[in-house]
């Protein structure tokens, strides 16, 4: 009869020729320290340029990478107005690791562009619900008659209206979104070609 061998067995067989690969493991810890690193600064816990200054050699375009990733992630349309002041951190913390004189123009662009979302949408908001006031009323109207009190609906509260509103607003946003998609893959494209 053979023997019967464990699944450990087996997998340690199979991988017993396999050897690690050090600078790969450098390469990817200095990637997820990137990560980290630029966390840190959306947050205000570090300098950004400083910390990749004094990464070694080696690991400094992993480093990169990593900040790259979580910063370029940051780059889309705001919910609420306090959405810009993290974007903004996250293009300036794009141009340190950015090597590309252009991209301060492509930054700028994108600021304008969100400033001009941002007060549209406000707008939008005010519109709709000017709009929608009428239909309001009359629920609450009926309401309070049915209830013998005085009833007052949050809009947003509201199916009918929030299904109303999230279709006006949907349709705002994506006349932004590939905009901003754009610029992302400029981003990309700069970084990429140092």
């Amino acid at each position: 009869m053979g023997v019967i061998k464990t699944a450990l067995e087996i997998a340690l067989e199979k991988t017993g020729n396999v050897k690690g690969d050090k600078s790969n493991v450098d390469q990817f810890e200095a990637k997820q320290r990137g990560k980290k690193l630029a966390n840190a600064f959306l947050e205000g816990e570090t300098d950004l340029v400083a910390e990749i200054k004094k990464a070694p050699a080696g690991v400094k375009e992993s480093l990169k990478h990593g900040v790259f990733d979580v910063l370029l992630s940051q780059i889309n349309l705001p919910s609420v107005n306090e959405d810009g002041k993290r974007i903004e951190k996250a293009l300036k913390g794009l141009a340190a690791v950015i090597e590309n004189k252009q991209f301060a123009i492509l930054s700028q662009q994108l600021a304008q562009i969100i400033s001009r979302y941002l007060q549209e949408a406000s707008q939008y908001e005010q519109a709709i619900r000017q709009q929608y006031a009428p239909k309001l009323r009359q629920k609450e109207e009926e309401l309070s008659r049915r209830l013998g009190r005085e009833v007052r609906i949050d809009p947003l509260q509201d199916p009918e209206f929030a299904a109303f509103y999230n279709q006006h607003i949907k349709a705002h946003k994506d006349n932004y979104e590939p905009v901003v998609k754009q610029i992302k893959e400029e981003a990309r494209r700069m970084f990429t070609e140092k």
